[in-house]
This record gives structure tokens, C-alpha cells and sequence, in this order.
């Protein structure tokens, strides 16, 4: 019967530590509070995060002006010349699927760039958000084709 008795180890609870009764209590007098100030006062609470004491706060001393265009940047995910070298056999077509297949895609929600960089001697068909100028002249020299999407113009 013994045996289904729990109770806490020895220690465990303690009793709750009551300030401010009396000087003998070890918490009288300012009760743990320190001497003077905001947070020795009754209800006392820094007021938000930010606030400096009454003193203009940092985030109204300093001028927030102009435009941001942070919101609105378009990004892109870099392919080289030299990876479609490396990836691609002769007469194939580069898309989004086809790369995230061979590895080279691995961001969604992110356009495809394709840069000049290295030399492409297969014939492919490109078909990617965006394509640099060496790029392309490369990669019609080498006897392929190049499809980009055309951005929707702004009215």
C-alpha cells in the first residue's frame, strides 16, 4: 500500500518568500526593490519596448524617409554555361524542370538566369526566365535556341 504514496522529494517545495513584513523578515523595508527610482514604486513598469525613461526614443530621433524597393526585388538563380556543359547531352531542352532534375535548381519561387560564363559546344534549347547577352550569343553560335520569358509590361 506503500508503494502508491507519491509525494515530492524532500526540498522540492518551499514556501513562498513574503516581502515586506517587517525588517527581522529579510525582505522588509524596500523589499527587494532597491532605494528609489521607477522600479521601487508601486505598479511601476517600463511602459513599452523602446522606451528610454521619458527621454525622445531612439526610433523618433532618427529620420525615416525615402523608398525601399527591397519589397519588390525580383531574385534569380545563376546558371552558368559551363554547368549546362557539364549536365546536358546534345539537342536537350533546359527548363526548370529539367535542371532541378540534373541538380542545378534548387530554389523555388525564384526566377532562372543563365550566364556566359564557360564555353557550351551542344546544341540546347533554352527556356529560362532570363538569359545574359554573351549567354545567348554563345549558345546560338553553338547552334542552339533561346526562349525567354517575356516580363509582363507595366501600364
Amino acid at each position: 500500500m506503500s508503494d502508491f504514496l507519491l509525494h515530492a522529494p524532500e526540498g522540492a517545495n518551499r514556501k513562498p518568500k513574503r516581502v515586506g513584513r517587517g525588517s527581522s523578515s529579510g525582505l522588509g523595508s524596500t523589499a527587494g526593490k532597491g532605494n528609489k527610482g521607477q522600479q521601487s514604486r508601486s505598479g511601476s513598469a517600463v511602459p513599452y519596448v523602446g522606451f528610454e525613461g521619458g527621454q525622445m526614443p531612439l526610433y523618433r530621433r532618427i529620420a525615416h524617409r525615402g523608398f525601399s524597393n527591397a519589397a519588390f526585388k525580383k531574385e534569380y538563380e545563376i546558371i552558368n554555361l559551363r554547368d549546362l556543359e557539364a549536365k546536358f547531352a546534345d539537342g536537350d531542352t533546359v527548363n526548370r524542370e529539367s535542371l532541378a532534375l540534373k541538380g542545378l535548381s534548387k530554389k523555388s519561387g525564384v526566377g532562372i538566369k543563365i550566364l556566359g560564363d564557360g564555353e557550351i559546344t551542344k546544341k540546347l534549347t533554352i527556356d529560362v526566365d532570363k538569359v545574359s547577352a554573351s549567354a545567348k550569343t554563345k549558345i546560338e553560335s553553338a547552334g542552339g535556341s533561346v526562349k525567354e520569358a517575356v516580363p509582363a509590361e507595366s501600364k
